[in-house]
């Protein structure tokens, strides 16, 4: 049975122009059908009058397994609470109007699975199931004062040598992951490792990268300093993640390998206003002050250098309900319609989808209808108590889904 919905009296931000178009477009099935000033109207009508309507945002860093700033918390839980959990963030996003995310760093073909058959409400989601982390590096959560082992969690998993990471890929693959990822330096909530050197091997980071490229995907990096960042590209990963304290020649090799970079502002920024909040260990802390400021002179190093930039949050625990903050952050570093691209056109490229983050006949119906112009007044992205309207494949989102 064919559903149809119309969105009349819209003013369009397509995901790439400077210039709104005053239109109305219908999504049958799912798929933006028609874009006219007058359309035929469909079984749902949205009259969008005195709102903006923008493609349907993407958060391409994510973590539905994210329930906690400690690892231990998400890596040797039950992953039974972890999918009951995740599943309630998901639902979150999507009502804040992200349609789309990239979780990289847990998710599973379970969850998977249960979004694409709509027993849960959500945004799509593509997952890379858990990031791999060489002994002793980023995704390795164990305290230095505890002997235990932990080689398998849900979110990370420590795994070290060419042959073994390449049978960890292909396992990843055969369960369905969208993409890889791996850390390739210390981060902030890792206990027992410093942020700028990089981790894995020129050896190890080229196999990961090798057997992605073949599968026809490719590898998302944790990596904050020059040296990591250096080291990741010239071994063939596609996206940085966070990269706060990028350098200028670093963001050229960057523009000339043809990576991204996916900053991630509002997690430090939220780190260090909530630290209290959520019990931030003093370690945790210290490394969170040495990236906080940093990351929007990153953003600028890297447009400067003509490095594609996208968005992502990289929200844990209770932390998640700052998402759309993520957008203030990055509109002060980068304006609002750069910002704008990086949350959808930017997003969508770099996931290699044509049909998500953008307002064009064919595409998928992902849209948000936000209470005012965001160019004009941009807080229309963030304030919650303006009201949106959210569709996902053409069917709004109730308060109650």
């Amino acid at each position: 049975m064919t559903s149809e919905l119309t969105v009349v009296n819209a003013v369009l931000f397509d995901g790439f122009s400077e210039e709104l178009t005053e239109a109305s477009l219908r999504v049958v099935d799912g798929r933006i059908a028609e874009i006219d000033k007058q359309v035929r109207r469909g079984d749902q009508v949205i009259d969008a009058r005195g709102r903006v309507v923008l493609p349907g945002l993407i958060d391409a860093h994510f973590h539905a397994y994210g329930i906690s700033v400690h690892n231990l918390e998400f890596d040797a839980g039950p992953l039974s609470y972890l999918a009951l959990v995740g599943a309630q963030r998901l639902a979150r996003a999507l009502h804040r109007g992200f349609t789309t995310v990239r979780d990289v760093a847990g998710g599973d073909i379970g969850l998977a699975r249960a979004v694409d058959e709509g027993r849960i409400n959500a945004p799509r989601y593509l997952y890379t199931g858990p990031a791999l982390s060489q002994t002793g590096g980023h995704g390795d959560g164990r305290p230095a004062e505890l002997d235990i082992c932990l080689h398998g969690g849900h979110m990370n998993e420590v795994v070290d040598g060419v042959e073994p990471l390449r049978t960890a890929v292909r396992e990843r693959f055969r369960r369905g992951a969208h993409a890889i990822k791996i850390m390739t330096s210390g981060g902030v909530v890792s206990p027992t490792d410093p942020l700028a050197p990089a981790q894995y091997s020129a050896e190890e980071v080229a196999a990961v990268t090798d057997e992605a490229r073949r599968r026809g995907s490719y590898v998302a990096a944790h990596a904050y300093s020059p040296e990591a960042i250096r080291h990741s590209v010239e071994n063939g990963v596609r996206s940085i993640e966070h990269g706060n304290l990028l350098d200028e020649p670093t963001a050229a090799a960057m523009a000339a390998h043809g990576a991204y970079l996916v900053p991630t502002l509002i997690a430090y920024d939220a780190m260090d206003r909530r630290g209290d909040e959520v019990g931030l260990p003093a370690v945790s802390r210290a490394k969170n002050r040495e990236v906080l400021d940093a990351g929007r002179v990153a953003i600028e190093r890297a447009r400067a250098a003509g490095v594609p930039v996208g968005f992502g949050t990289d929200l844990m625990g209770q932390l998640e309900n700052d998402q759309l903050l993520g957008l203030r952050s990055q509109i002060e570093a980068a304006g609002v319609l750069a910002c704008l691209r990086s949350a959808t056109s930017v997003n969508a490229r770099l996931l290699g989808r044509e049909d998500i983050g953008t307002i064009r006949v064919g595409a998928r119906g992902d849209l948000l209808v936000v209470d005012g112009n965001p160019f004009d007044d941009p807080a229309a992205l963030w304030d919650e108590h303006r009201g949106r309207v959210v569709v996902r494949a053409g069917v709004p989102i109730g308060p109650h889904d």
